[in-house]
């Protein structure tokens, strides 16, 4: 398993870095250029090529710079798309997400419970061979800022159809819901509404491929906590190198020096996690287990390294004018998108090799074993 960055990765990171510095306020138009949007996606099919672990480079940079989060939610769109799609809606769609042409969200997966991929819409078949789709998804994020949305509807034998839409499409409607951190999420009711388009030419969608699509989302925003958490790192560390206390830094002092070096070893542990996932699910797997524990991980680093950092910048910390809170918000936000900490660890059950484990366990403390 190779989680240790080689050149190309130190190279695409540092691009990376450049560009989101640059382009911080055009960051989807500066990416797609540059061919991010594309990472993961065939060239035949309008990608990049590449594959989900350079998108994993691309998220702990994001994490770093604030990137906006409608790059992921394109970005996770074009995924499905191309997991889900079929040959017909994988040439239709891919080139205009990788490319930024077009925007796009997923109402896939459940955002309390991204183990959830019960659809949330019914999708009723017209004998004309149509489709309507009628019902509620609700916590969509920025749908309120794209243009496309990839969507399930259950049908009348119990099974998961998918369809892309465009977001202006009649009889769609938007509520936006309040959030901190500049993630926008909204309602969405769908009220017989005609797809654009139907994935797969309507068969089934792969309960397995599904879970895949909702374990990229939530493995790559584990290196996006990650990214957050090393950016609060980092400067808290030159905060307290800089700050003064009784005639020398801050960061002299032991108490400081066990609260920066417990964040770096937490961030360091989420980070392979997140990298292990990323890895895992690259080469085709669901990689169940390793998703729970980076989520596990990231999400537990990424809020004691931001608390940590609040504690060590003092009332400074607690300013606009420092900024450090926008890490924070994020971290707050993107730690519970998809199942925080505590939802992530009964994932586990569903994983074979951690059942298997935790049977062992028991059976040994039972002294049924041994």
């Amino acid at each position: 398993m190779k989680l240790v960055a080689g050149q190309d990765e130190r190279d695409l990171a540092s691009m990376l870095r450049g560009l989101l510095a640059a382009h911080r306020d055009d960051a989807l138009p500066a990416l797609a250029a540059a061919g991010i949007l594309g990472l993961g996606i065939p060239e035949e099919d309008g990608g990049s090529g590449g594959t989900i672990a350079d998108l994993g480079v691309f998220a702990r940079e994001a994490g770093r710079a604030l990137c906006p989060p409608l790059v992921y939610s394109t970005v996770f769109a074009a995924q499905a798309v191309h997991l889900l799609g079929g040959e017909q809606s994988r040439k239709r769609w891919l080139a205009d997400l990788a490319s930024g042409a077009a925007t796009a969200t997923t109402a896939l997966w459940n955002a309390y419970d991204a183990a959830d991929t019960t659809a949330p819409l019914r999708a009723d078949r017209l004998r004309e061979g149509g489709w309507r789709l009628t019902g509620t998804a609700d916590f969509v994020s920025d749908a309120q800022d794209a243009d496309l949305i990839v969507v399930s509807g259950m049908d009348s034998s119990g099974q998961p159809i998918g369809f892309v839409c465009g977001l202006d499409r009649p009889g769609i409607t938007s509520r936006p819901l309040q959030l901190m951190g500049g993630h926008h999420a909204s309602c969405v009711r769908f009220d017989d509404v005609v797809p654009d388009d139907v994935l797969n030419g309507g068969e089934p969608l792969d309960r397995e491929e599904l879970r895949r699509c909702a374990n990229i989302a939530i493995a790559l925003l584990s290196l996006d906590l990650v990214g957050v958490g090393e950016a609060v790192l980092d400067r808290t560390v030159e905060y307290t190198t800089m700050r003064h206390q009784f005639g020398r830094p801050i960061a002299s002092f032991q108490a400081a020096q066990h609260l920066v070096a417990d964040m770096h070893i937490a961030l360091s542990a989420a980070r392979l996690a997140a990298q292990s996932a990323v890895f895992a699910i690259s080469r085709g797997r669901v990689a169940l287990r390793e998703t729970a524990v980076a989520r596990m991980q990231a999400a537990t680093a990424a809020k004691w390294a931001t608390l940590d950092a609040h504690q060590l910048h003092g009332g400074m910390g607690y300013v606009v004018e420092t900024d450090l809170y926008l890490w924070s918000e994020r971290a707050r936000v993107l730690s519970t998108l998809g199942g925080g900490a505590d939802v992530a660890a009964t994932w586990l059950e569903d994983d074979p090799l951690s059942r298997a484990a935790l049977t062992r366990r028991l059976r040994r403390k039972d002294g049924l074993d041994g």
